[in-house]
């Protein structure tokens, strides 16, 4: 409080009041003996000078820019003047002795507009506070520094065209705008001008020039300038660019560049072909170009049509209806072209539409014949001889009425041939007896061409159907078999039959079934006017029999001529179960439910029976084979067979191994150092050779003699070991097949010759393959 009080004495001091106010040394010193604060007028305790400094100011040496000076300093030198604040020491300095207050640097209003600071007065010696601190502030002042700047440009700006207000610019200025005029600000127009011009003191960019079209120049560039100093001389200036895109509107009707537009077209152009273009121009741009095109008279509005291309921009002229050079060969009507989107600001400046003048000339072009009708419908009776008359086609040419035409029924549309054509007046006739029952419709293709032109040809399709005649007898639709309990009650349902009748319902609407035999048939037939007959069983008895029953029945149509035939239907009398079901039948009904036939039943028994035949024939060779090897067995006991693969000479090698030794082992001769010479072979004049074993010929000679033996003579003793090799040589050691016949020869016992002829087939062969006899040894 006490500090608020001095402050405001000071401030009252500052503007010549020190002399009515007491001291506030005084006032300090009551405060802190423990008075109270006297209400004495005392005179201020600070003299200062204004506290300002210009900013940017460079000079030599610091500047003073003020002085802090107290009553209680009588320039004895004992007081001692303290800065304390924002840049006390750095920026601003004090002499102690003096108060005075010097800026050190050059200082910026737009970093820092001012500082605060602190002031005391202290005893120098013991620096006692002499004063309470005082507060005051250093200002910078502003000086013109800074140019105006546009912090959002450059700008663009897209308006419509034929309006005034454009865009606001804005411009800003970082001197003090309350100090002077250094930031007020003045907007100028650089370049753009006389289409624009800027509000001098808001910035608001406006057209000079009414109704700026476009359609005349689309983009602008402005430059604007702000000024500071209220744009008298020695301002600062800053400036930024606008560019001004006029926008469209729909200010301008469509025009046709020509009044007349001229096409042609060949009168074989369908509808739907392209005639030509048609464009109206229109400077607008986007959809207020957007053109609809119309056709004013009504005789082209009949034949032509014009629409608006998917752009929207040109109207396409088409064909609406065939064309015919022979009968109009131009058209001439007016098309008119309008605005799809109309503004109605712009009105004044005209109709938004416009007309222009169109004239299409049809050309002739070669026409192939054209025929009466596009299709044609015939029909012809069934079973009608050839030759008779179906229809009639024609057809004729547009270009040269007179022309003759030529007809023809491509292959492919009559396979078979059915029906024929007059070449020159297109007459088709019948060439075979047509059958409604296998074919109704006859879809042929005629060809007319032109006589002197064959390229010129054009086709029709013919449709003929082959009218029904009665011709086929009614028939039951399916064959009826079927069967009824002996316990049947009288008139009980035994099957419902249908009838079928080929021919057409229109032909014979009606089938009637009936009974033939009238009264003494065995079972009723009652006939039940839909084309279907119930068969029941009769009043009177029927006698069961194994066979079953053929009952006929008769169906008739009511045609014209009324065709009739006669029917079966099989009735098996069956013994039944309590539940309906059948019990015991004729043998095809007993087997029915089972789903086999006799030939069936028969067919597995013989297959059975063949079977049975097939494992005791089995059985019966087995048996004669085991007791074959069991004779074998008894009289060839062999110890141990030995197999060697061992190639040697064949049936040409005579010095392979000793055959009487390999026929009686017990008898043949110890070995010896000199090779062994053979029984049946005198030794020869040659260096001795290692025996080889036999080849196979020897070993079937050696196998069927034993065999022989063994059946012949019971003693004859078995083997105590066979060897068989598989040496070829230059020839046999056991000679040949019919040495082997003989005892003597063979080793075996004596005996007359006896041939392996009457062995059998096999060892004939043998015979004849080895029955060369050998050369006596010398």
């Amino acid at each position: 409080m006490w500090v608020f009080v001095w402050l405001l004495l000071a401030w009252l001091g500052s503007w010549g009041c020190a002399g009515r106010l007491v001291a506030p040394a005084q006032a300090w010193a009551g405060i802190r003996e423990g008075q109270g604060p006297t209400l004495l007028r005392a005179r201020r305790s600070w003299v200062w000078n204004q506290f300002f400094v210009i900013e940017e100011y460079a000079g030599p040496e610091p500047v003073l820019i003020g002085r802090l000076h107290s009553d209680v300093d009588r320039g004895e030198g004992r007081t001692k003047y303290l800065l304390t604040g924002e840049g006390a020491g750095t920026v601003f300095v004090i002499d102690e002795a003096t108060g005075n207050i010097h800026v050190t640097k050059s200082l910026d209003r737009e970093e820092k507009a001012q500082y605060v600071l602190l002031a005391q007065a202290v005893d120098r010696a013991s620096n006692r506070p002499l004063e309470p601190p005082s507060e005051f502030i250093i200002k910078v002042q502003d000086i013109n520094d800074n140019p105006p700047v546009f912090p959002l440009g450059p700008y663009h700006a897209t308006v419509p065209e034929m309006s005034n207000v454009v865009i606001q610019v804005t411009a800003q200025d970082a001197d003090d705008p309350s100090y002077g005029n250094s930031a007020k600000l003045v907007y100028t127009v650089l370049d753009g001008l006389p289409f624009f011009s800027v509000d001098p003191q808001t910035g608001v960019v406006r057209t000079a020039i009414p109704n700026m079209d476009r359609e005349t120049q689309e983009v602008f560039l402005v430059v604007i300038q702000a000024k500071d100093m209220g744009g008298h001389m020695g301002g600062l200036s800053g400036s930024t660019t606008v560019t001004v895109t006029l926008s469209d509107v729909n200010d301008n009707p469509p025009k046709f560049p020509q009044s007349l537009y001229q096409f042609s077209v060949v009168e074989t152009a369908g509808p739907g072909a392209l005639v030509g273009r048609l464009r109206a121009q229109d400077p607008d741009l986007g959809d207020n170009a957007l053109m609809a095109y119309s056709i004013l008279d009504g005789e082209g509005a009949e034949t032509f049509s014009i629409s608006t291309d998917a752009q929207g921009r040109d109207g396409l002229l088409t064909i609406r209806k065939p064309l015919d050079f022979e009968s109009r060969r131009s058209y001439a009507f007016r098309v008119e072209a309008t605005n799809t989107l109309i503004d109605p600001a712009y009105l004044r400046r005209g109709p938004f539409k416009d007309v222009a003048s169109v004239r299409v000339v049809v050309q002739d072009a070669p026409e192939p014949p054209v025929f009466t009708h596009s299709t044609y419908h015939l029909a012809v009776p069934e079973n009608s001889a050839p030759g008779t008359l179906v229809g009639r086609v024609s057809a004729m040419d547009l270009d040269s009425p007179a022309s003759p035409i030529r007809y023809s029924i491509l292959p492919h549309s009559d396979p078979e041939r059915c029906f024929s054509i007059e070449p020159e007046d297109g007459t088709i006739r019948t060439s075979v007896p047509l059958d409604r029952e296998a074919r109704t419709w006859h879809n042929l293709t005629v060809l007319a061409t032109e006589l002197d032109s064959s390229a010129q040809a054009s086709r029709v399709q013919v449709t003929i159907q082959t009218l029904d005649e009665n011709d086929n007898a009614p028939q039951l639709a399916e064959p009826y078999d079927t069967f009824v309990c002996d316990t049947a009650a009288p008139g009980q349902l035994i099957q419902v039959v249908r009838a079928l009748d080929r021919d057409e319902v229109g032909n014979s609407s009606y089938v009637s079934l009936s009974s033939p035999l009238g009264p003494d048939a065995n079972f009723t037939v009652r006939d039940n006017r839909d084309g279907s007959a119930s068969l029941l069983w009769p009043h009177r008895l029927v006698l069961p029999r194994r066979e079953p029953y053929l009952v006929p029945i008769e169906l008739r149509d009511w045609g014209q001529p009324a065709l009739s035939s006669t029917a079966t239907v099989t009735v098996s009398i069956c013994r039944c179960k309590p539940d309906g079901s059948v019990a015991s039948c004729r043998p095809e009904a007993q087997l029915s439910p089972a789903g086999l036939s006799t030939g069936a039943l028969l067919a597995i028994l013989a297959c059975v029976g063949t079977l049975l035949a097939l494992v005791v024939l089995f059985v019966a060779l087995r048996r004669q084979k085991q007791e074959a090897l069991m004779v074998l067995e008894e009289e060839d006991v062999r110890e141990n067979i030995i197999t060697y693969d061992d190639e040697g000479g064949g049936e040409e090698d005579t010095e392979a191994f000793d055959i009487t030794a390999l026929q009686n082992p017990d008898g043949a001769a110890p070995p010896a150092s000199a090779p062994p010479a053979r029984r049946d072979v005198l030794p020869r004049a040659q260096p001795p050779r290692q025996p080889r074993p036999p080849g196979p010929a020897d070993v079937v000679q050696l196998l069927a003699l034993r065999l022989r033996e063994a059946d012949e003579d019971p003693g004859v003793p078995p083997y105590d070991s066979v060897q068989v090799y598989g040496y070829e040589g230059r020839g046999s050691s056991c000679g040949s097949l019919s040495s082997l016949g003989s005892g003597s020869e063979a080793g075996g016992p004596s005996g007359p010759p006896e041939p392996l002829d009457d062995w059998g087939p096999l060892f004939h062969t043998l015979a004849e393959l080895y029955g060369a006899k050998e050369p006596p040894a010398p």
